[in-house]
């Protein structure tokens, strides 16, 4: 299978380019390649595919930032040819309304040999998709986690099997559009007279209605209840990261293709440690005899606590790196290559209140030129807190 173009090259815009941008380049293209103006051109209507997988992930805000993060890895069941569009049918019924804005129609002329000679093809309804929050701590973050959530949804119906019909019996044909599951209607377009098809208002596009609904569910097929679902969380994500379940979303009515269920990631705050990008910080405070003479001292990371050793004459504003004790480094394609460091912020308490006796040997320290600064020194000293 030949390898995916990138998005922003499909739509020949740039990776910071604006919604409105994003927008005006997905119109060009699907102009170009519509299948109206390209009847039976087979690359044309390919290309037609490519430029609305790119638009349904760049339009998206969430998708986009999975999809800038992880490349198509990231977005491989949020949508797309091979995600969620799996036909022609997909895209004009998920982009009607925009190519109708556009004066294109959402499907006509050409366009209906897709579907049999224009009589269309019934529609096989798919339920909404959920967003859960999911709390991680970092510990969770850096390995990676299996979380078991309750989750209320539509399920199918146990008691007519998810088929909407009392007696078990399959639909009668829809009076309304005689079971293509669409409806035909003329307008003018930048292509001129099309005939467009829409979604059968009476059977929803699934042509066939139920008689003897169940009693359960109303004929729907579906019912609210709960579920408890599993999810995998790969580990270095961050907060504000949306992972798609597929498939886990609200079941669809009639037996149709369920939704996905959309996993919001939120950071727990760590009592020590703060997070920037995948290293992690700890501010560590010296007492001013360690700082001075050196010693060995506790630093918490995801794994427990080791020590470390403080050099003699450690000076408040260093940065210490302890390599690898950070959180893991994923590639666009969600491998690991890495691992973040843990930066230590080096201060030094100085006390503000002293008994006789301390005060006594601080002012003895006094006499020491040793304590005072030199030039030099005050001009390192600086240049580490302030750079």
């Amino acid at each position: 299978m030949a390898e995916k173009r990138d998005y922003y090259e499909v739509l020949g815009v740039e990776k910071n380019a604006s919604a409105e941008e994003i927008k005006k380049a997905y119109r060009k293209k699907a102009i170009q390649y519509h299948p109206d103006k390209n009847p039976g051109d087979k690359e044309a209507e390919e290309k037609f595919k490519e430029a609305a997988e790119a638009y349904d992930v760049l339009s998206d805000p969430q998708k986009r930032q999975r999809y800038d993060q992880f490349g198509h890895s990231g977005v491989g069941g949020a949508g797309g040819m091979g995600g969620g569009f799996s036909s022609m049918e997909d895209i004009f019924s998920q982009f009607g309304d925009l190519f109708e804005s556009w004066g294109m129609g959402s499907m006509g002329g050409h366009f209906s040999s897709f579907f049999g000679g224009g009589g269309g093809r019934q529609r096989v309804r798919r339920g909404s998709d959920l967003r859960v929050k999911v709390r991680l701590t970092l510990e969770e973050i850096s390995t990676g986690v299996e979380k078991k959530i309750k989750v209320r949804k539509l399920v199918p119906c146990t008691a007519c099997n998810g088929t909407g019909s009392a007696d078990g019996r399959e639909g009668d044909t829809c009076p309304t559009c005689k079971g293509t599951g669409h409806v035909i209607r003329t307008q003018r377009g930048i292509f001129g007279m099309m005939q467009v098809q829409e979604e059968c208002p009476t059977c929803h596009g699934e042509g066939k209605v139920i008689r003897n609904k169940c009693t359960k569910c109303g004929g729907e097929g579906v019912v609210r209840d709960e579920e408890i679902v599993t999810i995998k969380i790969p580990a270095g994500v961050s907060g504000g990261m949306q992972i798609p379940i597929q498939g886990k979303g609200n079941a669809a009515p009639h037996g149709g293709v369920p939704g996905d269920l959309l996993v919001l990631v939120e950071e727990e705050e760590h009592k020590d440690l703060v997070r920037e990008g995948n290293d992690l910080v700890y501010n560590l405070l010296l007492d001013m005899p360690t700082a001075v003479l050196g010693g060995q001292v506790k630093i918490p990371t995801l794994t427990g606590d080791v020590k470390i050793t403080i050099t003699p004459g450690t000076q408040p504003g260093k940065v210490l790196r302890m390599r690898g004790k950070g959180l893991p480094i994923i590639d666009q394609f969600a491998r690991q290559y890495g691992t973040g460091d843990l930066l230590i912020n080096v201060g030094v308490y100085i006390p503000e209140r002293l008994n006789k006796d301390e005060k006594a040997m601080i002012e003895k320290l006094l006499e020491s030129e040793n304590v005072k600064p030199g030039s030099s020194d005050k001009k390192n000293f600086f240049k580490n807190i302030f750079g």
